[in-house]
């Protein structure tokens, strides 16, 4: 590549990371002035797959190839949670998926710190706790299960991708959007549970209010500049 195309493809990260604002501001714009009319989805559905495109576009390994696979499983589960809007045991699981992909990530950054079968002990153990506790408050349902389970193990991700930022720059961009991530999973949670009260109408806008921030945050920690910025 000449110094010309390495100059353009050092500065493809800008343009994505303006295209992703430009999208964010009218869905978000969308979701404020016309609230329910489905108009905000195009914008949010193709504001992820600029997240995925941009991802193929960085240098091969393993780290981009998580990112790049989790973000297509992201994709995937917004196909049914966002665009078809049914199917919801289907998009938690893909969910499920992307979080074993970032475990993944975080296992291999961490260059054995973190022992494997530790790990699974303690994640195998985050989800039986999360049955047993809907068992005991009589909502266990596979969809509550599987939502559960989901929402621990994107929690173990968080804790644990704490201890990789002193391993540079793009593990602090890759901790803050697994942070902005569950900030949009409490949304949600919020608006399954109260969504006439004043918490409800908030984190119905709060859900991709954070969500979007999370996905860049998370595209952007599998760039090599990332490490030196």
């Amino acid at each position: 590549m000449g110094v010309h195309g390495r100059r353009l493809s050092g500065k493809l990260w800008v343009w994505f990371v303006g295209g992703e604002l430009a999208l964010y501001l009218i869905f978000l714009c969308l979701d404020l002035l016309r609230p329910g009319s489905g108009a905000d989805i195009p914008f949010k559905y193709l504001s992820i797959l600029l997240c995925l495109l941009f991802s193929l576009t960085l240098p091969p390994g393993m780290d981009r190839w998580l990112v790049s696979a989790a973000l297509a499983f992201t994709l995937l589960s917004d196909t049914f949670l966002l665009v078809l809007n049914r199917s919801y045991l289907t998009g938690v699981a893909l969910f499920c998926v992307v979080q074993l992909l970032y475990l993944a990530r975080i296992l291999l950054a961490a260059e054995g710190a973190l022992r494997l079968p530790l790990v699974l002990v303690r994640r195998a153990a985050l989800a039986a706790a999360v049955c047993v506790l809907l068992q005991v408050l009589n909502t266990l349902t596979p969809l509550n299960a599987l939502s559960g389970i989901y929402f621990t193990q994107l929690l173990a991700n968080e804790a644990e991708s704490l201890t990789l930022r002193p391993r540079g720059r793009r593990y602090v961009l890759f901790s803050a959007g697994l942070f902005l991530f569950i900030g949009c999973d409490i949304c949600v949670g919020l608006y399954n549970l109260i969504p006439a009260s004043p918490a409800g109408g908030f984190a119905r806008v709060g859900m991709w209010l954070f969500y979007l921030p999370s996905q860049v945050l998370l595209t952007l920690s599998a760039r090599s500049w990332a490490k030196r910025m």
